[in-house]
């Protein structure tokens, strides 16, 4: 069969590649053809230039140079995330910007799959972005979700009208979340609960993209989005009380962590968790992997509220 997949890949997140990796590498195992559509609207690609003209203000000017270690940190991180890409997602030859594009030219398939991750995030542009909801190709063409995500418990009020009319397409709906079946529900749909496609992968299969970092020593991974201090007064407390050095793989460096991979692409993840003694994260894709490898960890509150997700996790592997 002939299988295209829609997913928020254009990212530089650890747990939006994996999961995409997961799906597609799991389906081609079933005997599919399988490709990723290698779809990057505008608010999906971020600007990675180092040097560019400020003006003639001198406020600009300082910026510029302020931050400019970032941007090089972002940069080189953005290449390892790329060359993930290239060596292990089968990506469509053609990239698509919009929407219109996927309806002018679309992929040709069998069936098309929507997910995993938050995809219908409505707090975020991806949540009301029709190729998200397959609004393109052939009315032939079974139209499926996987594990797709809501990420909150309700959908933003504007946008309830937009996903009600467009899940109308869908053939099957699967949602990660027991609270996006609440939601489906409210909506009239019937949908079944689906595990993130992490967990179609064994602890061995994972090996096979891991690279050795970590290997041999004896520390506590921080993973956290918000660089905040509460998962620094857990990080760091645990770190003490069980003799561990800390290591982070967050986007920017932590003061407090002896090691930062902030540059580092999603081999080095996966084996930073594989050889951690402890985890301490905000991250739903964190904790997923923290319970493929069976390691002891601690998850820390998001800030920004989306913490269903999580709790919803942990309440379906008993932790």
């Amino acid at each position: 069969m002939r299988i295209s997949i829609i997913t928020c890949q254009n990212t530089d997140n650890h747990g939006a590649k994996l999961q995409v990796y997961a799906l597609s590498h799991y389906l081609i195992e079933q005997g599919n053809q399988v490709e990723v559509i290698d779809y990057r609207p505008d608010y999906m690609c971020p600007n990675f230039k180092i040097w560019y003209w400020p003006g003639l203000s001198i406020k600009k000017w300082a910026k510029l140079f302020l931050y400019l270690p970032q941007r090089i940190r972002m940069k080189k991180r953005h290449k390892e995330f790329v060359a993930f890409s290239q060596k292990y997602i089968p990506l469509t030859k053609k990239v698509y910007h919009t929407i219109d594009e996927l309806r002018t030219d679309p992929p040709q398939a069998d069936k098309y799959i929507a997910g995993s991750d938050q995809i219908w995030n409505t707090t975020f542009r991806n949540g009301t972005d029709p190729a998200y909801f397959l609004d393109f190709g052939s009315n032939e063409t079974k139209r499926e979700s996987f594990a797709a995500s809501f990420a909150t418990l309700e959908i933003v009020p504007s946008a309830v009208e937009f996903v009600k009319t467009n899940l109308k397409r869908f053939d099957k709906i699967t949602v990660r979340e027991f609270s996006g079946l609440k939601i489906l529900k409210e909506l009239g749909y019937n949908g079944e609960q689906q595990e993130d496609p992490v967990f179609l992968l064994s602890p061995e299969q994972w090996d096979e993209i891991a690279d050795e970092t970590g290997k041999n020593e004896q520390y506590l991974l921080v993973y956290d989005f918000y660089l905040g201090n509460e998962v620094r007064k857990v990080a760091t407390k645990i770190a003490k009380e069980r003799n561990l050095k800390i290591y982070s793989i967050c986007h920017q460096p932590l003061n407090y962590a002896e090691k930062n991979f902030c540059t580092s692409g999603p081999e080095t993840f996966v084996s930073l968790i594989k050889n951690a003694q402890y985890i301490v994260s905000n991250s739903f894709h964190g904790t997923a992997f923290a319970i493929i490898f069976n390691k002891p960890f601690t998850v820390v509150d998001r800030p920004d509220g989306l913490n269903d997700r999580m709790h919803d996790l942990l309440k379906r592997h008993g932790k």
